[in-house]
């Protein structure tokens, strides 16, 4: 894990939501330097964080800001745009991509030189959305699968910089980007924990936690009306299958691959 404490870290989209949450951690982590990208100009009581004019789709200003940085240990992706759309203007899809995947390649090698001499690591904040995507961003849901798969190929890629590359799943967080969703959401606790959990805690609540709500396959496919499932009066024995019919064995057992979890990552999902 790394640790943040007398560390230099900057955050992009640091003005609100889970960026400004995420500088405040920082903070309370004893973080030496914050840098706060930002695209207007930002004000903040805490003599440490050090504002940086950045908007990821302008060059000038991810190169001005890489300039006005010394040294960087943490680099966290966070800017990110979500808007509504249907995926019948090519323009929408265009600026999710600006932002969400090129954006994010930007600011990356902007200040991978700054990382490759730290050993540092990036952050990328993503979305549990690049792998169940919600109809209502579809866009949003494209730009991140996209950017997941630019992180997973810069993790190969800058490991024998020493530079570590890890992603961010997140759900649905209660920021002013998802106040027009309305459905459960995370939001932050009042208070932070005092301490870090330890191993045993962090899988405890990971099997305790609530499941990723994906799409129901039957609405994937167009159905209009879902079957109901067989009763177990209707459903044939094991026994009485063909041997055609009998289910194999898992992938897993049978040794043929790992899919997601060679990947670095695992995911849960069930149907509501």
């Amino acid at each position: 894990m790394v640790s943040i404490a007398d560390r230099a870290v900057l955050v992009t989209g640091a003005n609100r939501g889970i960026g400004q949450a995420l500088v405040e951690e920082a903070l309370r982590r004893g973080a030496k330097r914050v840098y706060a990208g930002t695209r207007q100009p930002l004000a903040h009581p805490d003599g440490r964080v050090t504002p940086l004019p950045l908007d990821v789709t302008s060059a000038a200003q991810t190169q001005a800001a890489a300039d006005q940085v010394g040294s960087l240990d943490i680099l966290i992706n966070n800017a990110g745009i979500a808007l509504y759309d249907d995926l019948s203007d090519r323009s929408a899809l265009e600026r999710h991509l600006a932002v969400n995947l090129f954006g994010t390649y930007s600011v990356t090698q902007a200040f991978l030189p700054l990382l490759t001499r730290s050993r540092g690591a990036i952050v990328n904040i993503l979305s549990v959305n690049a792998f169940a995507p919600l109809p209502l961003i579809p866009s949003y849901s494209i730009s991140k699968a996209a950017a997941f798969n630019l992180t997973q190929s810069l993790r190969t890629l800058l490991a024998g910089r020493g530079v570590r590359v890890h992603a961010v799943l997140t759900g649905i967080v209660d920021t002013d980007m998802s106040r027009g969703i309305d459905i459960p959401k995370y939001r932050r606790p009042l208070r932070s924990p005092s301490r870090e959990p330890s191993s045993t805690e962090w899988r405890k609540t990971r099997r305790t936690s609530s499941p990723i709500p994906c799409p129901s396959p039957w609405l994937r496919a167009g159905a209009a009306v879902r079957p109901r499932r067989s009763s177990a009066s209707t459903r044939p024995s094991r026994n009485s299958m063909r041997p055609s019919q009998k289910p194999r064995p898992s992938r897993h057992k049978r040794g043929e691959g790992h899919g997601a979890r060679d990947a670095g990552f695992s995911l849960r999902c069930h149907e509501r």
